[in-house]
């Protein structure tokens, strides 16, 4: 067995592709001829044989907020779809996280806000000039500009350990960084909370060799080392310091703080900072494995944990979560939000802890009216 996976490795660096061999496969995908020590992890599609019960969750339990989603309708017609499939599968409300500025979010407002109850739409942060000398006062009159067009929060950043407002040739800033330091505290006066993005996944850190339990996805959002790339540790902790410093600002931490391999270190946050909470966004397939862990983590923070999906409006994608979420199915792969090899297991959570992601949550965060 170590000679097959030894082997495995060796075509996975030669050719750049993640190989890897399943002695036990008993069946190939669709379409698929090739024998087993030839299979690319890529077209790795099992289908379980347990003969075990198997639920469809059509509409959510009870009313459902989704704090995590993106400008996915590029029309209004579009948008009009959306608030239809909302309706199917019990969405009350939809936060788009435009993570725009000037006509950008301008745009972005006026297309959704022909549902003011059904969607809200959030900014980002204008990061032009933020290597000059001077950064700041325009891109906190921009946000106050936003603001008072209809902006309730600010979102999506995303700092995967090259900062904030990074490109190819330039590092951005860290949300530690002394010069976003008026941008949160601005925030925290209007009421803007910050859904931030920091790092990725530990799987995404570790080695791209057959160790690495989540290569199927780890692979494509890889975190490649380099001069000035925080790594996974590091970059929460950038997160860290800049919610300790401006309490007064409402923070979220999507997927999770990207802690899902740790949920130890996101409880670490959470109990040190009570104005941070987290968005399970797209997340769902990386906590599947682990449904007893993930329900005793949710019971423990029920009042800091938020509903996303960080996906476009399909009607099987809510489902799937809401699978997730409610049921106590076993052994199940998931098709909507999973890169993974691995099956899904539920999570089985109680009807008040359903109803605190769902959506009251977000309601005592004022992310949406009443």
């Amino acid at each position: 067995m170590e000679a097959m996976f030894s082997a495995s490795r060796t075509l996975m660096l030669e050719l750049g592709l993640a190989v890897i061999s399943f002695a036990g496969f008993a069946g190939e995908a669709p379409g698929l001829k090739t024998s087993p020590d030839a299979l690319l992890l890529k077209d790795y599609r099992p289908r379980s044989i347990y003969r075990i019960p198997e639920t469809r969750v059509a509409k959510a339990r009870h009313a459902v907020i989704d704090v995590h989603s993106h400008d996915y309708a590029p029309t209004n017609a579009d948008v009009d779809r959306w608030v239809r499939t909302m309706d199917e599968v019990g969405l009350e409300r939809t936060i788009i996280l435009s993570g725009a500025t000037g006509v950008r979010f301008d745009a972005a407002l006026a297309k959704y806000r022909r549902h003011p109850t059904r969607f809200t739409v959030w900014c980002g942060f204008d990061y032009g000039g933020f290597d000059q000398p001077g950064y700041g006062p325009a891109a906190v009159a921009e946000l106050e500009r936003c603001w008072k067009a209809g902006a309730r929060g600010v979102g999506e950043l995303s700092d995967k350990g090259r900062g904030l407002g990074a490109s190819t040739n330039r590092p951005g800033m860290h949300v530690d960084d002394p010069r976003l330091a008026p941008l949160l505290e601005k925030c925290g006066e209007l009421g803007l909370p910050i859904n931030i993005h920091v790092g990725e996944d530990q799987w995404m850190y570790e080695p791209m060799d057959a160790t690495n339990d989540g290569l199927m996805n780890g692979w494509k959002w890889r975190i490649e080392a380099g001069p000035g790339v925080l790594s996974h540790d590091e970059v929460i902790d950038t997160l860290d310091r800049a919610v300790g410093a401006h309490p007064r600002t409402t923070f979220i931490a999507c997927h999770l703080a990207n802690c899902c391999a740790d949920l130890t270190r996101l409880a670490g946050l959470l109990d040190r900072h009570p104005n941070l909470h987290a968005d399970i966004g797209a997340r769902f397939a990386e906590l599947s494995p682990i449904p007893r862990r993930v329900a005793e983590f949710f019971r423990q923070y029920q009042s800091r944990i938020l509903y996303g999906t960080d996906n476009g409006p399909d009607p099987e994608m809510y489902r799937e979560s809401f699978r997730l979420m409610e049921t106590a199915d076993e052994h199940f792969y998931l098709t909507r939000f999973s890169k993974y090899h691995w099956p899904a297991h539920a999570w089985a959570l109680p009807d008040d802890l359903l109803r605190s992601i769902y959506r009251d949550n977000a309601i005592r965060l004022g992310l949406a009216e009443r």
